[in-house]
């Protein structure tokens, strides 16, 4: 018996009730979204060049994923470790402005930022994969992680994606942000209405 035809109008992404409801904070969804970089925008391996210069592979997905948590209204912030002219530049070329670079206490870096947006813990979600993370994990209403993190951080996170760190992982956790904040559909039909020419 053939398969019947997906409805092109209906999204072919879901994730269960529960956890969209987890995803959405204190509201209709979280207002902002924590990345950390190393193992999570990135494979987790460093590159580095002879001269000490250091090099990172990012996911366009992952990219495309930050760009569209913009235009729903939540806003994306980096809080890393490390520092990089690569990741500066990857972050510029989103328009991303919030961000903590070289933090040794990712909470402490992360307090600044989100004050600066009014936003309290309640309403933000967080992605990371290792133990300095943990920290924002403690405090925020939602947490994820990639399935190659640490297993102290995969024992905290709410949910484990299935796209590896560096490979969509940070978009999947996109997408399920902006389907827990009911603008995941929209977002998709306005790609559409734009392919189509209306």
């Amino acid at each position: 018996m053939p398969a019947t035809p997906r409805d092109p109008q209906r999204p072919a992404l879901s994730f269960a009730p529960e956890l969209l409801l987890q995803a959405q904070g204190s509201g209709l969804g979280c207002k902002a979204a924590i990345f950390d970089v190393d193992g999570v925008l990135t494979d987790g391996r460093l590159y580095i060049g002879e001269h000490g210069e250091s090099f990172k592979a990012f996911h366009v997905l992952d990219g495309h994923g930050l760009k569209l948590l913009q235009r729903a209204g939540i806003a994306p912030l980096v809080v890393t470790g490390r520092d990089s002219p690569a990741l500066r530049r990857r972050l510029a070329d989103l328009g991303l402005v919030h961000a903590a670079f070289g933090a040794k206490d990712k909470r402490a870096a992360a307090e600044p930022l989100l004050a600066a947006l009014s936003v309290g813990w309640a309403d933000v979600a967080v992605i990371g994969d290792d133990w300095p993370d943990l920290p924002l994990f403690a405090c925020a209403a939602f947490s994820c992680a990639p399935p190659g993190a640490h297993a102290e951080v995969l024992a905290r996170a709410h949910h484990v994606t299935t796209a590896a760190g560096g490979r969509g992982a940070a978009r999947e956790f996109c997408d399920l942000l902006l389907m827990a904040a009911g603008r995941y559909a929209g977002l998709l039909d306005a790609e559409l209405a734009t392919l189509d020419g209306r």
